[in-house]
């Protein structure tokens, strides 16, 4: 992985050095092993190295042999052997062995449409000297981030905001729609962030900058048949997703350093490993959270793991403390408010792998969303089970088998359950079905709002918002697939991908790779019948199938037990969070002028009382806290350049 920065002068003028050189300096981190620029006339294009492919000769900014074309790159493209294999035989010529190179000269064969031939993740900046065109482009699930700014006199782009943040002008403000998407979905819908006027560049889609004209295009997105066609039984469905992963795997190994797994103890990151050591005579380093508090902790199952395919493990322990003390650090990485700690011991792990000599690692992200894996989509199928008839009183008997792991909500009266997961006929034609009740308990956090925020949103609907973002054909979809496709295009690159993936990850230059995101395996499991996905409430069937000789059999018959940490008992009372109570007193927060004071300073009280404490105190008091603390770091303390506050 590698950070990317660039700046395009509009009128002509040269782009000032010292700018870039700020720029990249915030950037240091994603890529420790080397720094490059290149300036044209009225344009400059910057690249921090984190060596992995092709060691010696991969340097950018890079060029094609006439240099007309110059590319910065952060990421992978995984198939660029192949590729390269191809266009050497029409003629092209290579000086490196980067695969960085390989979309240059794709490029130069199929101009724009290049991305389609690629096979990984990346974030890249083409500038194309003869027509004067900045070419930019993301991966197709967003794996890698890439952000923009535009004024009239000059475009800016990175991989992170506080890179553009440290350009003049450019306005240190929060985008309050912004907010009120993350207090409501945990994302900001694409291409919103969390700061005025800074824009990402949307998962699968591509950007030109030509003639003082920003033009994006889409060219992919999840999608799902309208009907089961090509229906084939199970055993099928399971070899065709086992040769597929076997592939996706192959190619994620490719690097010229050591590659280690992250092993949680679960299905997903069990199989990954599993399939890694096919292809590996080495004993396989992986690496994994122990948590303190037993509700969190996975390292028995971790262990089993460990024992039965005898890798070399490493593991970090987290508790309230350690949660407290680098959650200020996350947020810098993070870059925007989160509702929940799940990225701060990742962050933890990801400095071990890098303090161990490893910089690259695979993990099973993206199987609960292409696969079905998620409790979200159980819920929703028991919701609608019991929506057909809603007189029933045995169907919502059902909640029961829900959430076993969440012990406050287990506790809850029958009464209880049926009201939160209340099924209306407005819901059941809710194109949201499967999401309302988590986007209606994350909305509760908005009774925090101040006076001020609450006018500023009064007409503004987020659902609205989302809706016009839907594809045409997503009505036409079973409810299943709706369901998989709201996590897979919109919670995994704007939460899962980014905020505990990409940036706790290159926090400490550590690069994640993930088969199940191999864009044939997502392609392939948008086929694959719902029923096979969820048999009954048995989730990820089909990978279980397919799985049953790779890990342990109580791998396979545990149930689901989702990646979650410590929360707002870590902030309170803590040796390691002083800065709690400075940002959310009662004078900062009126300061600031997002929250309302005193309904922050009763949260924190019934959290030092130690009374009932719900999911919803938890994500406010997380949520509110990053808030704050992304106006403390980028608004009010920021210094381009020079660290963060």
């Amino acid at each position: 992985m590698c950070g990317i920065a660039g700046i395009l002068n509009f009128r002509g003028d040269p782009v000032d050095r010292e700018l870039l050189d700020r720029m990249t300096g915030m950037l240091r981190h994603r890529g420790p092993d080397g720094c490059g620029t290149k300036f044209g006339h009225n344009v400059g294009v910057a690249h921090t190295r984190l060596s992995i492919i092709d060691l010696s000769s991969g340097q950018q900014p890079m060029c094609n042999e006439d240099r007309s074309l110059w590319i910065v790159c952060n990421g992978e493209i995984f198939n660029y052997l192949e590729l390269r294999a191809d266009l050497q035989k029409k003629g092209h010529q290579f000086s490196t062995r980067s695969d960085t190179e390989v979309i240059l000269h794709a490029y130069e064969e199929k101009g724009e449409d290049c991305v389609h031939e690629f096979n990984g993740q990346w974030a890249f900046a083409i500038w194309d000297e003869q027509s004067k065109k900045l070419f930019l482009s993301r991966d197709r699930l967003g794996v890698r981030p890439l952000f923009y700014w535009a004024a009239p006199d000059r475009f800016v782009f990175a991989s992170e905001i506080k890179s553009i943040l440290a350009v003049p002008n450019v306005t240190r403000e929060l985008d309050l729609i912004g907010l009120d998407q993350i207090f409501t979905f945990w994302f900001t819908l694409p291409p919103r962030t969390i700061f005025k006027d800074i824009l990402e560049v949307p998962p699968g889609h591509s950007l030109t900058v030509g003639n003082r004209r920003i033009v994006v295009r889409n060219y992919w997105q999840p999608a799902f048949p309208r009907t089961e066609r090509n229906r084939r039984n199970e055993c099928e469905y399971a070899e065709e997703l086992r040769d597929l992963l076997m592939e996706a795997t192959r190619l994620r190994l490719r690097s010229d350093v050591p590659v280690g797994a992250y092993l949680s103890g679960g299905l997903d990151s069990s199989v990954v490993t599993a399939l890694i050591k096919k292809f590996t005579d080495t004993r396989l380093r992986t690496f994994s959270v122990v948590f303190d508090d037993p509700e969190f902790d996975e390292s028995p199952h971790q262990k089993e793991v460990i024992r039965f395919l005898d890798t070399d493990h490493q593991e970090i322990h987290c508790g309230y403390e350690d949660i407290a003390r680098v959650f200020p650090e996350v947020i810098w990485h993070t870059e925007k408010p989160i509702l929940r700690t799940a990225p701060a011991p990742l962050f933890m792990l990801s400095k071990l792998v890098r303090e161990s000599g490893f910089k690259v690692v695979l993990t099973g992200e993206g199987s609960d969303e292409i696969l079905g894996g998620y409790d979200i989509f159980k819920e929703a199928k028991i919701r609608r089970f019991w929506g057909s008839h809603p007189e029933s009183t045995l169907r919502p008997l059902l909640l029961k088998r829900l959430y076993p792991y969440l012990r406050n909500l287990r506790a809850q009266s029958d009464a209880y359950l049926r009201a939160f997961f209340h099924v209306g006929t407005e819901d059941i034609d809710s194109p949201f079905f499967s999401h309302l009740p988590r986007w209606r308990l994350t909305s509760r956090l908005k009774t925090f709002y101040s006076a001020a925020v609450r006018q500023e949103l009064h007409s503004y609907d987020p659902y609205a918002e989302l809706g016009s973002q839907l594809p045409n054909s997503y009505s036409g979809w079973d409810p299943f697939c709706q369901a998989q496709f709201l996590e897979t295009a919109y919670l995994l690159p704007g939460y899962i991908l980014s905020s505990q993936g990409d940036r706790v990850a290159m926090a400490h230059s550590v690069e994640g790779r993930f088969p199940f995101l191999d864009h044939r395996i997502v392609r392939f499991a948008s086929t694959i019948p719902p029923y096979l996905k969820m048999k009954v409430l048995d989730e990820k069937y089909l990978l279980k199938l397919c799985a049953r000789d790779l890990v342990p059999p109580a791998v396979l018959k545990r149930p689901k037990q989702p990646y979650r940490a410590p929360e707002g008992k870590s902030f309170l009372g803590s040796s390691q969070a002083a800065y709690v109570d400075d940002l959310l007193s009662r004078e900062q927060i009126r300061k600031d002028g997002i929250f309302h004071a005193e309904a922050v300073e009763k949260l924190m009280q019934k959290f030092r009382d130690e009374r009932a404490i719900g999911i919803k105190d938890n994500m406010a008091i997380t949520g509110v806290l990053s808030t704050q603390l992304v106006i403390h770091q980028f608004i009010h303390n920021f210094r381009g350049g020079l660290g963060h506050g």
